[in-house]
């Protein structure tokens, strides 16, 4: 994949490496890094990498979200997780030289920094303390992963619909008419937590006419996140 759009950002100064395995290395690591890596802004929609994809080397999100999805064998997509700001995508596939298994797709105007593998790879043989910070944050993506199949298998839809729009809510924010920041397809929605589009709308709709959403468009609003938490937690039907 050929990424162009050259930006200057040095590593050794960008403090979203604070959210991330970089902040292990050194300053001759960061430098190098800084040195090798291009930056490029990604339009919604486009692809960062698709499925099957084999990298050469990693994302480090400057801004904005991507989408981290699996193409089931129905030819639906399942959303597996978002990613924000401070997180790094395709560490996985590099260090396990393995194809992706796992498409990226950016759901808003992104900032990302791609590093190759070369300089991950250097740095895990040279630097304990940057191994270590790898092996953290990929045992955390394992329990988010864990906790996803959990929710599928333990909690309805609408309980999975409720508990997306409050994640999107504390994660991302609102605008000041009180509508999430990130505004994801009635599609990305239901692929967030499973179902099909029909039914993510028809729930969407009866949270709205019981008052615990709004929308405007495209846009949605939480308005009683009380009503929500008591779905989650099967105080509501």
């Amino acid at each position: 994949m050929l990424i162009s759009g050259f930006m200057e950002s040095r590593c050794e100064n960008c403090i979203v490496r604070q959210f991330n395995a970089l902040r292990a290395m050194n300053k001759e690591e960061l430098k190098a890094v800084s040195d090798s890596k291009i930056t490029k802004t990604i339009k919604k929609g486009e692809a960062l990498f698709g499925e099957g994809d084999k990298l050469d080397g990693v994302f480090c999100v400057r801004d904005g979200v991507s989408k981290l999805s699996k193409l089931s064998s129905n030819g639906k997509d399942q959303i597996v997780k978002l990613v924000s700001k401070g997180e790094v995508m395709g560490q996985r596939s590099v260090i396990a030289e393995e194809t992706t298994n796992l498409s990226a797709v950016a759901v808003s105007d992104m900032q990302v920094c791609f590093i190759p593998k070369e300089s991950i790879v250097n740095t895990l043989n040279t630097n304990p303390n940057f191994t270590v910070e790898v092996l953290r944050h990929m045992a955390h993506d394992l329990k988010q992963a864990d906790d996803v199949i959990v929710n599928m298998s333990q909690k309805t839809v609408k309980q999975r619909v409720a508990e997306a729009f409050l994640y999107l809510k504390q994660n991302f924010g609102e605008d000041n008419d009180g509508f999430l920041i990130l505004t994801l397809s009635r599609e990305d929605i239901a692929n967030v937590v499973g179902t099909a589009t029909e039914s993510c709308i028809r729930i969407i709709s009866e949270f709205k006419k019981k008052g615990w959403l709004k929308t405007s468009g495209k846009k949605i609003g939480v308005v009683n996140e009380r009503k929500l938490l008591d779905l989650i937690e099967g105080f509501q039907t």
